[in-house]
């Protein structure tokens, strides 16, 4: 269920190291609780199976309602607590946050490079920071192949938790073109019917249950 490079035909593939897989097995434990059952696949694909099985049957909301559930469980209530009082979304913090962001998740999105991005800072004035980062190809975009899953399963609940839960602004812009990604620790994230993604077709060809004749992906619309 990958999506094959568009020059060399060829999926992309990874080796997982043992805290890759560690991280893979704990994270796929978290969504089997909320799926309400187990994969029969292993290591990532079982992780991309759960997440079709939390969409099956559940509307858009739900869906992102469910993946909050797994996010809010991987971190304890008082950690959260401690975050958002103590540390304001200052610079350096968004800064710090993107750093860590892009080495601790590779495992689940692939390759991040940090980049320079422009927020809004103090006075409403628009301030250059390092609070960036490109997804060069995200692991579970490409693996799943559809856009409703990176929305509902991904984008929505990722920039909430971080808003609600860190108190930290959060973009996230997927490229179905390319599966690239780009994340911005400090802008907040508009309204999705503002967003382009919000007409994107599905990825017929990539997408297991993709709809070809819809004209945008029904998942994403879904209620």
């Amino acid at each position: 269920m990958a999506r094959l490079d568009e020059e060399t035909g060829v999926k992309t593939e990874y080796q997982d190291n043992p805290l890759d897989r560690l991280f893979i097995w704990f994270f796929a434990k978290k969504m089997a609780k909320v799926a309400g059952s187990e994969s029969e696949l292993a290591g990532y694909a079982g992780l991309v199976d759960l997440s079709v099985q939390i969409m099956r049957g559940r509307s858009a909301q739900e869906q992102q309602e469910a993946l909050a559930t797994v996010l809010r469980s991987l971190i304890p209530g008082y950690v959260l607590w401690g975050i958002r009082t103590l540390f304001d979304p200052t610079q350096r913090i968004l800064e710090w946050n993107a750093w860590f962001a892009s080495r601790m998740f590779t495992w689940l999105v692939g390759p991040c490079d940090l980049k320079e991005v422009e927020v809004v800072g103090d006075n409403d004035r628009l301030r250059t920071q390092r609070s960036g980062i490109h997804i060069q190809k995200c692991r579970y975009l490409e693996q799943s192949g559809c856009v409703g899953m990176c929305v509902n399963m991904c984008k929505l609940p990722t920039q909430d938790f971080f808003a609600r839960e860190f108190g930290f602004p959060l973009t996230l812009t997927p490229n179905f073109e390319d599966m690239s990604c780009e994340m911005v620790f400090g802008h907040p994230a508009p309204p999705i019917e503002e967003e382009s993604l919000y007409h994107q077709p599905c990825l017929v060809g990539d997408c297991t249950i993709a709809q070809p004749k819809a004209p945008v992906c029904p998942q994403v619309r879904k209620c």
